[in-house]
């Protein structure tokens, strides 16, 4: 079982959107748009759903929390931060386009990392992107395409490590990307985001993301 303990969740009903909280996650929350079982979570998010505050797209997504469910912020220079995940994307909306983990920084609308699954219908095939903003007033950021060829309905795992030293691995599909990151996003407090972040917001109710975690693990790992 993939542990919740350290987590809530935004599902995409409700104004504003629901947040179910990390005690009640943990004790095994179902829905229409998350369910945890057999070792899998499920993540649905159609492009109809509601919307959080500024947001311009439905999600249905893990927020990182403490095991009280207390919201958690970290500065990277305090340990070495890692987000792990195994999953396989099902179906994409008619942009092809869905966010499958963030390094986010609070009060902002603007993360740090967004890693993106983009469908290319003409080739029947993925791509794992990065958006990276190298320093926090950074309006547009970096667009880094990690990995190619990446089918819908296929297993495949990624990596967000920030070290403490401001150094930025994003691994996705075996394959790496590395930079270092301004010292300016020392003072934010950032955190992990995973699941189905859907972009598009236009179609029928049946269009959306679903995504599948079969593994997904937090670190903070102190040197």
């Amino acid at each position: 079982m993939i542990d919740l303990a350290t987590w809530n969740l935004s599902i995409p009903e409700g104004s504003p959107p629901a947040t179910v909280e990390t005690p009640r996650l943990a004790q095994g929350f179902k829905g229409q748009y998350f369910s945890s079982e057999a070792a899998a979570l499920s993540f649905w998010a159609p492009v109809t759903g509601s919307r959080t505050a500024n947001a311009i797209y439905p999600r249905s997504e893990l927020r990182e929390t403490y095991s009280d469910g207390r919201l958690r912020n970290w500065q990277y220079s305090a340990a070495d931060n890692i987000l792990r995940a195994t999953l396989t994307v099902s179906q994409v909306p008619s942009t092809g386009k869905v966010v499958i983990g963030q390094i986010h920084n609070k009060d902002s609308n603007s993360p740090m990392v967004k890693l993106e699954y983009q469908y290319k219908t003409s080739a029947s095939t993925g791509n794992i992107v990065a958006k990276v903003r190298m320093r926090p007033d950074d309006e547009e950021g970096q667009v880094i395409t990690i990995a190619t060829g990446v089918p819908l309905n296929r297993n495949f795992s990624y990596q967000l490590h920030l070290s403490p030293k401001g150094a930025l691995g994003i691994s996705a599909a075996g394959y790496n990307w590395r930079t270092t990151i301004d010292p300016s996003w020392k003072t934010k407090p950032l955190y992990f985001k995973a699941g189905a972040y859907v972009q598009d917001n236009t179609g029928y109710p049946t269009e959306g993301a679903r995504v599948t975690f079969r593994m997904l693990e937090i670190q903070h790992n102190i040197k």
